[in-house]
């Protein structure tokens, strides 16, 4: 059984030994520090499990706790010792003073099997292939056009419809359910011209839709779990990998009949003109690339469009939703924010909200703001893994070697007080806006929610538009009335709240001046 890295009762040993430590470690020691004991053979690995359910939450503790750099011993058996930092001198240093140290690397791969060769999975040529494509699609003006247009057909068609129903009914759902939703629909139409309709008042169970969350949940415990774990997992079909099993299986059956409707479409030329986008730049790279296997065209734009759609369905939607649960808490910031839209888009007072242009979302600043703070406590991205090629030497001081696993993590960023100052636990948008009145722009080192240096999201601009024109329409036409819940991050590659987030709608009626 050669994809068993370590016999199966060595591991019974070890995990035996590690309930034990946890347990001793729960009943017998009250600790003031955060950090996890360092036990014999099994390093600090008891801990790690033991605070799992809770591992943001845990890390940042000890972050904080080591001014922004801690060293995490794994067990001797295997490859887990993790240097974790938020310190932002690291994070400029790895993620783009000393880029080249500090690529992708085959452990990356092998966690992230699932992606193939997209563009989260590559490096060198083929990653700046994918980049240069991509941002030739983001920036053509027949794209943004094709932006606006398939956001609100699917705000005006399934997003509001499914709102009002809800509203009159005083129907409890969960929000970040609708929000995956519509992110997912938004994608798909726009990369593969489908509409999978997933948001509709009968909210139907689309499996590709709801893999994302299970791929999600299943690559973070890759992160935690020895290699011989997770592959142990794997082989026997259970846990996080049974899921991630059946996700990568559901991915296939919604992409590949997808892909060969538009490759059939191009062979018949009856593709529409906004269709240049993705697919013939794509196919023109496949038939270029020389360096190395890339399996077939089929499998290639699987792989390219299942990154796409991955960052286009949870990064916004994931965003929102906390973004929302943020507005309840306050109030007074989403009162200004109604008050700027109606001012900046010059609704008239007996006017709802019903279309504007993409153009018009930049003049909303305050909601900008108030996204960006969001996104500051809760980045949907929570962490990076990165690995150096050679020797090097951090800012901070800590000496990493060659298959030195890096973590950085992103969520402990926003908390910490040596970066946003001892207010960094208070929400305030006004941060975000310059004494002009202007957005105001923070290193992407400091804030790193689009990652930094030359693998900076190229995406970004989408998110924000996207954000803005969902979030605008819900704010100044909805009351969100969110329910009595204990609100929590998911222990996932991917920030989501791990239960939802139960809410009510109330059709507002329009903003009268005072």
């Amino acid at each position: 059984m050669d994809v068993l890295e370590y016999p199966l009762s060595f591991l019974i040993i070890i995990m035996c030994f590690t309930y034990f430590a946890w347990w001793s470690l729960s009943n017998k020691w009250g600790k003031s520090s955060s950090v996890p004991i360092n036990w014999p053979v099994v390093g600090m690995l008891p801990g790690l499990i033991r605070n799992a359910h809770r591992i943001h939450e845990f890390t940042t503790d000890i972050l904080v706790e080591y001014k922004g750099t801690f060293m995490f011993h794994g067990p001797v058996f295997a490859n887990l010792n993790m240097l974790n930092t938020s310190d932002p001198a690291n994070i400029h240093h790895i993620l783009s003073r000393n880029f080249s140290n500090y690529q992708k690397g085959p452990e990356f791969r092998k966690i992230f099997d699932i992606l193939g060769n997209g563009i989260f999975n590559v490096d060198y040529e083929l990653w700046e292939i994918h980049r240069k494509i991509t941002m030739s699609l983001l920036g053509h003006a027949k794209f943004q056009k094709l932006l606006e247009r398939n956001m609100w057909e699917v705000i005006d068609n399934s997003l509001r419809p499914t709102f009002d129903v809800f509203a009159e009914q005083g129907t409890v759902f969960d929000l970040q359910d609708i929000f995956h939703r519509f992110g997912f629909d938004v994608i798909s139409k726009l990369l593969l011209d489908h509409d999978p309709k997933s948001l509709s008042l009968d909210l139907p169970h689309v499996p590709c839709e709801k893999a994302f969350t299970d791929a999600s949940d299943a690559l973070l415990y890759r992160h935690i779990l020895p290699e011989g774990c997770w592959k142990l997992l794997k082989w026997l079909q259970i846990g996080t990998e049974k899921k991630l099993s059946r996700a990568w299986e559901a991915f296939d059956q919604y992409l590949y009949p997808c892909i060969s409707r538009k490759l059939e479409k191009l062979m018949n030329k009856t593709m529409k003109d906004e269709d240049f986008d993705v697919f013939t730049s794509y196919i023109e790279a496949y038939n270029q690339w020389k360096d190395g296997d890339l399996g077939t065209l089929q499998t290639f734009l699987r792989d390219t469009f299942l990154s796409l759609i991955f960052a286009g369905r949870d990064t916004s939607s994931t965003a929102l939703t906390w973004f929302f649960w943020m507005l309840s808490k306050n109030p007074l910031v989403e009162k200004r924010i109604r008050q700027e839209i109606q001012q900046q888009l010059h609704l008239k007072e007996d006017e709802n909200l019903k279309f504007f242009k993409v153009e018009e979302t930049r003049k909303l600043v305050y909601l900008h703001g108030a996204l960006c703070e969001t996104l500051r406590f809760f980045p949907p991205v929570s962490i990076e893994e990165k690995i150096p090629l050679e020797y090097d030497i951090l800012p901070s001081g800590h000496r990493v070697s060659p298959n030195t696993r890096i973590i950085l993590s992103f969520y402990t960023m926003g908390r910490m007080e040596s970066i946003w100052g001892k207010d960094c636990l208070e929400f305030k948008p006004e941060r975000w806006i310059s004494q002009r009145g202007g957005i105001k722009h923070e290193p992407s080192f400091k804030f790193p929610v689009f990652n930094a240096g030359p693998r900076t999201c190229i995406g970004k601009e989408m998110t924000f538009i996207q954000m803005k024109l969902l979030a605008a329409t819900i704010i100044y036409n909805y009351q969100i009335l969110v329910e009595d819940q204990i609100i929590s991050p998911s222990s996932s590659i991917v920030m989501q709240m791990k239960h939802g987030l139960k809410v009510r709608l109330v059709k507002r009626a329009p903003l009268m001046s005072n």
